[in-house]
């Protein structure tokens, strides 16, 4: 199975490829707000380090939010286009469960809180446990909660970009997710045939209405 995984839901840009379970592609691009003029050029360049083409795919897997309201909308308008075009399922991966895959990735963390600044005084929050076959599984529902709200919250150890926010917790820094923890959990879910077609592979916002909430987000 050849997966290509698509992550531009937070500041960064990531792109990776696998080969059945190998990791055969893996580019992370640090420049903040950047997605849009550096995703195809990135997925391009992937496909060529790999000797393949976009209709050699068997499955695309995209990071479908909750996250940045415009790094949301381009990776799922992306990963619509290459999936009809190739006739190809995708995988649509919560960028939580994602955060939650890379803390234990990187740490070895198995029973973690994820959080993510949504801006106006609000935050994205989850809670995940690992499993047997190593995937953090979701303990609960995403929710978009206000900072007294999701102090209340708290169950495990607090990872990510909205853990700051929220004092006095404190936070197990240093950990984001990238298109790696998208492939590896794309390829779990596209294992079981747990996938959409490209109509459905739509973002997940968690905020109603957040198309006339830009500006108040203060960025785009």
């Amino acid at each position: 199975m050849k997966l290509l995984a698509l992550e531009t839901a937070n500041e960064q840009c990531s792109v990776a490829i696998t080969h059945d379970t190998n990791l055969v592609f893996n580019m992370v691009n640090h420049q903040a707000k950047m997605q849009t003029q550096t995703l195809l050029p990135m997925i391009e360049q992937g496909l060529q380090h790999c000797k393949i083409q976009s209709h050699d795919l068997d499955v695309i897997a995209f990071s479908r939010g909750p996250g940045s309201f415009s790094g949301v909308r381009i990776n799922a308008a992306v990963t619509q286009a290459l999936a009809w075009a190739h006739d190809l399922p995708v995988v649509p991966v919560s960028t939580l469960q994602a955060l939650a895959q890379a803390a234990y990735r990187l740490h070895g963390l198995t029973e973690v809180t994820t959080v993510l600044d949504a801006k106006m005084k609000e935050v994205y929050l989850a809670h995940f446990v690992l499993d047997h076959d190593k995937i953090m599984q979701p303990f609960g529902e995403e929710q978009l909660l206000n900072y007294v709200d999701a102090q209340t919250q708290m169950k495990f150890t607090l990872v990510g970009s909205g853990g700051p926010l929220l004092k006095p917790f404190s936070t197990f820094g240093g950990i984001a997710a990238t298109a790696e923890d998208i492939a590896y959990l794309g390829h779990y879910y596209a294992a079981k045939k747990v996938w959409v077609d490209a109509e459905h592979a739509l973002p997940v916002y968690l905020r109603d209405n957040a198309w006339k909430k830009i500006a108040e987000q203060g960025k785009a």
